[in-house]
């Protein structure tokens, strides 16, 4: 629908949507530059705490995923006119506590009636407008590194469903309420050459993939057996408990992908799996990409390699077992 629209034409502006990138930048001064976005949702989980703690660390992440700093948030809301205030009250809750782990001010929002609970926030970070990260700078010879497990779609669809084990909603909530800003400070500490990054979201691991790709003109192969996956991501596929996200994803995405002889299929299903809260997706120049996996795992940052970036071809992923 943006296509539609007339275009802006701003110098200062850094990223808008042109290559549907996690978060807008807009320059405001030779050396800094304001990171915006906003993203909100209906709760994955059961407890209003911690789906507020999910909502936080969602919101946040695409600031992480451009290379920024969040410095403040504003709280968006809706609620039914005749609910349980108690339970907004534990989501604000859940919400503030992990804008205050991320050193995030909550200065006010906005809340609508609504018979559908819905939550998030609009956040704003820093930047210097030359350290900026897009989904779109990849580089052929680069290294792909994944810092989180992917399968939070499918386990907050058994979630619904009442079919979801205890150790598989301890696992997506631990993902789920993990900041990706320690994987931030671990690229900008040590000048680690990360050439474009993303965070791994509702388009699940091949959509984003699939802009990193068409962004930066190179073509990406991933090895189906290192991509890290949560416990019980594929007993919820073999359950058949598929989000309508999932299904959406697959249908779009997957034309742009060719798989191996050997991938299983629900491995295949899992890489278009909506994440809440996902990783980052690094394209990390290959000299440096081991350097980094070590200090990131020495962060307590879960990254595994999962593929290379090479020079542009047809199929545009490849799915290798």
């Amino acid at each position: 629908m943006l296509g539609k629209l007339p275009r802006q034409h701003d110098p200062n502006v850094l990223v808008g949507f042109d290559t549907a990138d996690d978060a807008g930048v807009y320059r405001i001064s030779a050396d800094q530059a304001l990171v915006q976005t906003l993203d909100f949702f209906t709760p994955v989980v059961d407890d209003p705490y911690t789906f507020g703690q999910i909502a936080a660390t969602n919101s946040l992440s695409d600031v992480y995923a451009m290379g920024g700093r969040p410095i403040s948030a504003l709280a968006i809301v809706c609620f039914p006119e005749k609910g349980d205030f108690s339970i907004l009250e534990q989501i604000l809750a859940g919400g503030l506590f992990q804008m205050m782990a991320a050193g995030c001010t909550v200065i006010g929002g906005h809340s609508v009636r609504d018979p559908e609970i819905k939550f998030g926030y609009s956040v704003t970070g820093l930047i210097h407008p030359d350290r900026v990260l897009t989904n779109s700078s990849a580089q052929a010879s680069d290294l792909l590194i994944l810092t989180k497990p992917l399968g939070t779609g499918v386990i907050s669809t058994a979630i619904k469903r009442g079919k979801a084990r205890p150790a598989w909603i301890d696992a997506a909530t631990k993902a789920m309420t993990t900041l990706n800003g320690k994987a931030v400070e671990v690229i900008q500490s040590n000048g680690f050459r990360v050439h474009s990054a993303t965070d791994i979201t509702g388009f699940g691991l091949i959509g984003h993939l699939r802009e990193m790709a068409k962004g930066s003109g190179v073509s990406i192969r991933i090895h189906s057996a290192n991509i890290p996956l949560l416990e019980g991501a594929l007993e919820c596929i073999q359950g058949g408990c598929i989000p309508g996200g999932l299904n959406a994803n697959r249908e779009f995405a997957e034309c742009a992908v060719a798989y191996e002889d050997g991938v299983p299929e629900d491995i295949k299903t899992v890489l278009f799996d909506p994440q809440t809260a996902g990783g980052l997706l690094l394209s990390v120049a290959n000299e440096d990409a081991t350097a980094l996996l070590a200090a990131l795992r020495a962060a307590d940052v879960g990254a595994v390699q999962i593929g290379e970036v090479l020079p542009q071809s047809k199929p545009l992923i490849v799915v290798a077992a």
